[in-house]
């Protein structure tokens, strides 16, 4: 069975990718700048790349436009399973944040393929990896979060139920929430980066509009901007805050924990 991994390039994609390989699967590794190319904006490319395929792990683009009729062709071409990636309970939280993901659970879901929906709490390497790596390099994550708690999930751990999703028994038309073992405050989890780098890091609360007006000043388009900042109203409602013990139901063992995450990446900063 060949299993196409789209993202492959991204946070979850390149750690799923040998996880996969590993278990002896044939992937093909697809992204704009991956093993195999794809684009999301060019449907023309689609067929090649879904040839003999299937099942698919899927991340949505930022435009859901293409989604439905990439997941068309792709049942059409012989995909029997799709597995996707979300965010953990989008569908009770309304507002800008996670319309894409949102599109691309409603499509697989009525795909008539087998589906899972991997929705999943914000990511430990969103610190180290792009998202708020240079702010807390520079010493300052700002954020419009206040003491709410996030149950941060390692990204390694949402790779793992992925691969198991996509070659598995039993995961047809689950929805899993997954989370990190222990809810902290963005304020405990900068102390704890800042502990394990030797750096000096601080945690600083800004407004929501204060927060969207300096995405916008950076070069954000607006839209984006909100879209960001809808993803912490989300979080302030306490909609995501408390732990799931998902991961260690699925993977037999506990979800990694945030300290343990920390002095992993960041000792070497």
């Amino acid at each position: 069975m060949t299993i196409l991994v789209l993202a492959a390039t991204g946070k979850t994609g390149r750690r799923l990718v040998p996880q996969l390989r590993a278990e002896g699967n044939e992937v093909r590794a697809a992204s704009r700048s991956g093993e195999v190319r794809f684009d999301w904006a060019e449907p023309a490319s689609w067929e090649a790349v879904l040839a003999g395929v299937r099942a698919v792990y899927l991340v949505a683009p930022d435009d859901p436009a293409p989604i439905e009729e990439f997941v068309a062709q792709g049942v059409g071409a012989g995909v029997e399973r799709l597995v996707v990636l979300s965010g953990r309970r989008l569908d009770q939280a309304g507002g800008a944040f996670g319309h894409a993901m949102l599109t691309a659970e409603q499509v697989v879901m009525a795909s008539g393929a087998d589906w899972t929906v991997v929705r999943a709490n914000n990511f430990n390497q969103n610190f180290d990896e792009y998202t708020w790596r240079e702010p807390l390099l520079a010493g300052r994550l700002s954020l419009p979060i206040g003491a709410v708690g996030e149950p941060f999930i390692d990204v390694q751990d949402v790779a793992e139920v992925a691969a198991l999703a996509l070659t598995g028994v039993g995961h047809a038309g689950q929805v899993y929430e997954l989370s990190g073992p222990d809810s902290i405050t963005f304020a405990e989890a900068v102390r704890v980066m800042s502990e394990a780098s030797g750096r000096a890091m601080e945690y600083v609360e800004v407004t929501g509009p204060e927060y969207e007006a300096g995405l916008v000043g950076e070069g954000y388009p607006v839209e984006v901007a909100a879209e960001l900042g809808g993803l912490f109203e989300v979080m302030r409602s306490g909609l995501i805050t408390e732990p799931t013990d998902t991961v260690a139901k699925l993977l037999g063992r506990p979800a990694i924990a945030f300290r343990e995450y920390a002095a992993r990446a960041w000792r070497t900063h």
